[in-house]
C-alpha cells in the first residue's frame, strides 16, 4: 500500500473521524473552518473535493454541500462549476470565527441571534423603500413568484426566501448592514430548514414576503418596515421550536 502523501496526512488529521452528530451539516462545517484557519490551505487553493471530505469525516456528500454553501453564501469559499471549491483571497477573519461560534450556539444564543436579525431586517426594509429602483424591485418579485412555485420543495423555497432578504438588503445600500445580515442569515439557516416543514407555513412566509414588497413598491418606509417587522416576528415564533435544548459538537 503506497505511504500516504503529507497534504493527504495533513488533512486527515484535520478532517478525519467519523461525525455522529445529528447536525452533521454544523460539524463538517466546523472542521472544514479549523482546517482553513490552520494554514494548510492558502487564499485562492482549491479545497479537496466533496467526495473526498466526505469520506474523511464519514458523512454524505449532502452534509458537505450543505457546509460548502453556507461558507459561499459568507463569501469565504467560492463555487466554481466543473472546476471546484476555493478559499477566497479577501475573506475577513471576523466571518470565520464568527460562523464557528454560531454554528455552536446554545439554543438561548442562538434565540438571541434571531432577536438581532429581527432590527436588521427592519432596518434593511425600511432603508430599502427609499432607495429601491424599478430593476431592484423585479428582482424581488422574481425571487418571491419562486418561493410560490416553490411549494413543497422547501429546500428551493428556504433558498428562494434567503435571496429575497439578500437582494433587499443590497437595495438598504448599506454595506455594512448587508454583510452583517448575510452572516446571520448563514448562522441560523440550517434551523430555518427544519423549522419551515410544511405548507401552511410556507404559504403564510409568502403573504408576509408579499406585504413586505408592496412597502417597497409604495417608496414607503414605515409600511415596509412594519411589514417586515410582523414577518420577523411570525418567523421568529415558527423557528424557536425547532432550535434542541443545546447546539454543540459531537
Amino acid at each position: 500500500m503506497a505511504t500516504p502523501s503529507a497534504s493527504d496526512a495533513e488533512l486527515s488529521a484535520a478532517l478525519g473521524g467519523t461525525i455522529k452528530s445529528p447536525t452533521a451539516m454544523a460539524e463538517v462545517t466546523r472542521r472544514l473552518l479549523d482546517y482553513m484557519r490552520s494554514g494548510a490551505v492558502a487564499s485562492g487553493d482549491r479545497l479537496p473535493a466533496e467526495r473526498q471530505l466526505a469520506n474523511l469525516m464519514g458523512v454524505g456528500r449532502s452534509a458537505v454541500r450543505e457546509a460548502l454553501a453556507a461558507l459561499e453564501i459568507l463569501g469565504i469559499v467560492e463555487v466554481r462549476p466543473g472546476s471546484g471549491t476555493y478559499l477566497r483571497g479577501s475573506t475577513s477573519e471576523l466571518l470565520p470565527q464568527t460562523l464557528s461560534w454560531g454554528i455552536l450556539l446554545h439554543a438561548d444564543k442562538t434565540r438571541e441571534l434571531i432577536e438581532v436579525r429581527h432590527g436588521l431586517e427592519t432596518q434593511a426594509a425600511r432603508l430599502a423603500a427609499a432607495q429601491a429602483t424599478d430593476a431592484s424591485l423585479a428582482r424581488l418579485t422574481e425571487h418571491l413568484e419562486t418561493m410560490e412555485d416553490s411549494l413543497g420543495d422547501f429546500h428551493h423555497f428556504v433558498t428562494a426566501d434567503m435571496l429575497f432578504h439578500q437582494e433587499l438588503a443590497v437595495i438598504a445600500g448599506n454595506e455594512l448592514l448587508q454583510g452583517i445580515l448575510q452572516s446571520v442569515r448563514s448562522l441560523i439557516r440550517v434551523w430555518v430548514e427544519r423549522a419551515l416543514n410544511d405548507g401552511d407555513h410556507a404559504k403564510i412566509t409568502i403573504a408576509e414576503h408579499r406585504a413586505i414588497l408592496d412597502g417597497l413598491r409604495a417608496r414607503d418606509p414605515e409600511a415596509a418596515a412594519a411589514a417586515m417587522s410582523r414577518h420577523m416576528d411570525s418567523a421568529g415564533s415558527r423557528l424557536k421550536p425547532s432550535l434542541p435544548s443545546t447546539v454543540h459538537e459531537s
